[in-house]
């Protein structure tokens, strides 16, 4: 089946409401954490990620670029957010792109899909080094990224002792 990345539209609201509420049931934090603050209006989110990919951001942040991945029938499979930038916070944590697949579609190579799209995209925006990063025990999380072609580089770690693994993808612009 084939499958894009697209962003956020008022057409997707029940199947946005429908993958929210499946992390809901496997009791996980929905990944990446922008979809966190969706709150109870799906208008209002499709209107504030578009701002934040135009610069319109809160103090601390950077502009950033939400996207689906989606089947042919619209189903929301997995979604990621890119920023066009890094600061200081971002370059230890988090990086370029932070993704996460919907918990009944992992293993299907969707996340690696996600990643690959992902790297287009930031090479489209300008980014000639993508930083990729995940915690230390996502195996999963690591494999996509050196699917994609990831070079690990110093990790972090965080106040709470939880280790970061840092990559690096050379996109080659």
């Amino acid at each position: 089946m084939k499958v894009r990345l697209t962003k956020p539209r008022l057409e997707l609201e029940q199947q946005f409401y429908e993958y929210m509420e499946e992390w809901a049931h496997y009791k996980e934090k929905v990944v990446p954490t922008i979809l966190r603050n969706a709150g109870n209006s799906y208008p209002d989110f499709v209107q504030n990620v578009q701002k934040a990919s135009e610069g319109q951001v809160l103090e601390g942040w950077v502009a950033n670029s939400t996207y689906f991945l989606i089947d042919e029938n619209n189903n929301i499979l997995g979604s990621c957010n890119l920023r066009h930038d890094l600061n200081q916070k971002l370059l230890e944590i988090g990086g370029h792109c932070g993704y996460g697949v919907r918990p009944t579609e992992r293993g299907k190579g969707y996340a690696t899909e996600i990643l690959k799209q992902s790297l287009d995209i930031l090479r489209g925006i300008g980014i000639k080094r993508a930083l990729i990063t995940c915690n230390d025990d996502n195996i999963a999380s690591r494999k996509v990224i050196l699917n994609n072609d990831g070079v690990q580089d110093e990790s972090f770690t965080e106040e709470d002792d939880t280790i970061v693994n840092r990559f690096w993808i050379n996109l080659g612009v």
